[in-house]
C-alpha cells in the first residue's frame, strides 16, 4: 500500500486492483496542478495551490471533481478542496488543535470528551482533504491504524462501564476494509455496556461506491445499534449516485444524520442551506448539526460570523419543517457537549 503524507496527515492509497471504491481512492487527484488543469483554472490559482499544498496536501476524488463547474475558482465544491494562499496567513485564535483533541486522549487513538461516548481515531486516511478540516494538524502517526493496535483503546472502553456509544472517526473509518471494520464491530459488541456504534464518514458523499453490500452487512449484522453520520455542505454534493448510496443504507434501516459546517463562500446563504436540507431529507438523511467553523490554523478564510449563522437558522426555521432545520452549534474544548448557538 502506497502512502502519501504531510508531516501530520497520512493518506493511504491502495497500490493494487480491488473494489471500485478502492480504485476511486487510488485514482483521486493528489497533484494541485492536475486539479487546476482538470478544472481549467487560471495560473494564479495553480501557483497558490502549489504553495499551500506544501503544508497540507491535495486530495480530491475524480467523481467529486466531476460535480464542479470548470473555469470557476469560486465553485463551492472546489473551494472546499483547492489550496489557497489564505491558508498560509496566521490568524489570531486559530490553532493546531482547536477542539481540544489532545487533552481528551484517554489511550492511543481514543478520545473521551462527552459522557457516555468515546471516539476512536481508526485511521489517518481520508477520501478528501477538506481545507477547513479541524484535524488537518492532528498528529496521526502515533495513532492506531489497524487491528491489534486498537487493543489499548478497546481495553480502555471495556474498563469504563459509563461508555455506551463508540464513535468511529479518523481520518475516515470507511477508508478501511469491511473485513477489518466488521472484526472491530464484533470486538466492541462483546463489551456488554456498549450499545451503539456511530460511524462518522464522508466516503458516501465523496466516493458513493463505498456503500457496498459488505458494508451494509456488517452494519446490520452487529448487535450494536448503528448510526451513520455523513457530511454534506452543499446540495450539489448530493448527486444521483450519492442519493443511491445513501438510499442503500436507509433501505437497510440504518439511521442517517448529516453534519454540515458553515463555510464562507460555500454555504453561507439561505437558499443554499434550504436546498441542502431539502435534498438531505429527500435522501432520507436528517439534518443534524450546522457547525460553526472550528478555528484550525489555515482555515480562517472560511469563517462566517456567528451573527450570519444565527440569521440563517432563523431563515431556515421560517421556510422548513422543524425536522429539516439543523442545530447550530460549536465545539468548545472542555465543555460537556456541543454548545448551541441558535
Amino acid at each position: 500500500m502506497a502512502i502519501l503524507a504531510s508531516s501530520n496527515h497520512l493518506v493511504r492509497a491502495p497500490a493494487t486492483a480491488g473494489p471500485a471504491w478502492r480504485q476511486a481512492l487510488r485514482t483521486a487527484v493528489r497533484d494541485p496542478l492536475e486539479l487546476c488543469r482538470r478544472l481549467r483554472l487560471p495560473a494564479e490559482c495553480a501557483n497558490a495551490a502549489i504553495r499551500a499544498s506544501r503544508r497540507f496536501p491535495v486530495l480530491a476524488p475524480t467523481s467529486y471533481i466531476a460535480r464542479m463547474e470548470p473555469g470557476n475558482p469560486c465553485d463551492p465544491l472546489l473551494r472546499q478542496v483547492l489550496p489557497q494562499d489564505d491558508e498560509l496567513t496566521a490568524a489570531t485564535g486559530f490553532t493546531a488543535d482547536p477542539v481540544g483533541d489532545l487533552a481528551a486522549q484517554r489511550a492511543s487513538g481514543l478520545l473521551h470528551k462527552y459522557l457516555g461516548r468515546a471516539l476512536m481515531i481508526t485511521t489517518g486516511a481520508c477520501a478528501v482533504h477538506c481545507r477547513y478540516c479541524f484535524r488537518r494538524e492532528y498528529p496521526y502517526a502515533p495513532s492506531p491504524a489497524v487491528g491489534s493496535r486498537w487493543s489499548g483503546a478497546i481495553a480502555e472502553i471495556a474498563r469504563d462501564p459509563s461508555l455506551e456509544e463508540v464513535i468511529l472517526s479518523g481520518g475516515d473509518p470507511l477508508t478501511l476494509g469491511d473485513a477489518g471494520l466488521a472484526d472491530l464491530a464484533k470486538t466492541l459488541a462483546r463489551i456488554p455496556h456498549v450499545r451503539r456504534l456511530r460511524v462518522h464518514t464522508r466516503l458516501p458523499i465523496m466516493i458513493p461506491e463505498r456503500v457496498t453490500e459488505e458494508l451494509v452487512a456488517w452494519l446490520r449484522g452487529t448487535r450494536l445499534t448503528p448510526v451513520v453520520v455523513v457530511q454534506a455542505n452543499h446540495p450539489r454534493e448530493l448527486d444521483a449516485s450519492v442519493a443511491a448510496a445513501l438510499g442503500r443504507l436507509a433501505d437497510a434501516g440504518i439511521p442517517l444524520l448529516n453534519q454540515a459546517v458553515l463555510l464562507r463562500g460555500v454555504n453561507d446563504d439561505l437558499d443554499t442551506l434550504v436546498e441542502l436540507s431539502q435534498r438531505l431529507v429527500d435522501c432520507r438523511v436528517m439534518p443534524y448539526y450546522l457547525h460553526q467553523l472550528d478555528r484550525v490554523a489555515g482555515a480562517s478564510h472560511f469563517e462566517a460570523p456567528v451573527e450570519t449563522g444565527q440569521r440563517l437558522i432563523q431563515g431556515l426555521t421560517a421556510r422548513l419543517p422543524g425536522y429539516a432545520v439543523p442545530r447550530y452549534v460549536r465545539e468548545v474544548p472542555g465543555a460537556a457537549s456541543k454548545q448551541p448557538i441558535a
